[in-house]
């Protein structure tokens, strides 16, 4: 059988499984969602998803990709697209993951993805990975992703160094705020209070000074979640 195939329908069997349908009705509501939920809780979806990815080895990239983009694409429930979470993020892939030509399905899965129980986890993670593995080949990419009109990839641009600390590269950071501070949407601004709150742990003087320069054009969200660690 085919790779993707199989992993696909050990996923959905597993999940079935375990379905609670009363639970998935709150989840779905909760998050606005158009795809139905199985009704697992985390923890049981997260415990579900090694089980079945411990048991499909992917032996080669294309195969990864494969079962990314279509498990991504052909979701039944929510539930299937946290899977491919796990699976961007799992260890046995991780030489792949920080390939730069990876950033193009890292795109694409924002774009259709486009909520932040997905989109986060892809921008802080399998972006920002691949952003301090790769900082020449991915920062040019980033620099685009900020200047996008897709809400999504540029929030991805804004979120990319929230673990990165002292490592941020704060030229990029200011680039992908200053590029998405006229956009009204919430998810924009959130992203900005946000990226600037956690790089105030690392480095408070810069985001004061960043908020204090641009406080005719921070909305009142961002600068709040900006200076909230500040009392």
């Amino acid at each position: 059988m085919n790779p993707t195939i199989a992993l696909q329908c050990d996923l959905r069997e597993v999940f079935a499984a375990q379905a609670n349908p009363e639970r998935a009705l709150g989840q779905q509501r909760y998050m606005k969602s158009a795809l139905p939920f199985y009704g697992l809780t985390k923890p049981d979806t997260a415990r579900a998803v090694r089980t079945v990815l411990a048991r499909h080895p992917l032996a080669e990239r294309e195969d990864w990709v494969d079962a990314i983009l279509t498990i991504w694409d052909e979701a039944e429930r929510r539930e299937e697209l946290y899977a491919v979470l796990a699976l961007l993020r799992h260890r046995a892939y991780r030489a792949w993951a920080l390939d730069p030509a990876h950033l193009e399905t890292l795109r694409r899965l924002i774009i259709t993805g486009a909520w932040w129980d997905l989109v986060d986890e892809i921008a802080a993670h399998c972006v920002g990975d691949l952003l301090a593995a790769r900082p020449a080949a991915v920062t040019p990419v980033l620099y685009d992703w900020a200047r996008e009109e897709n809400l999504w990839v540029r929030r991805s641009a804004i979120l990319s160094q929230l673990t990165a600390k002292a490592d941020t590269d704060r030229n990029l950071l200011s680039y992908a705020i200053e590029h998405s501070l006229a956009d009204p949407d919430f998810f924009a601004r959130k992203a900005i209070g946000w990226a600037l709150r956690e790089h105030a742990k690392t480095d408070p003087a810069w985001v004061i000074g960043f908020v204090s320069l641009n406080a005719d054009r921070l909305s009142p969200l961002s600068r709040r979640e900006a200076l909230k660690h500040f009392g």
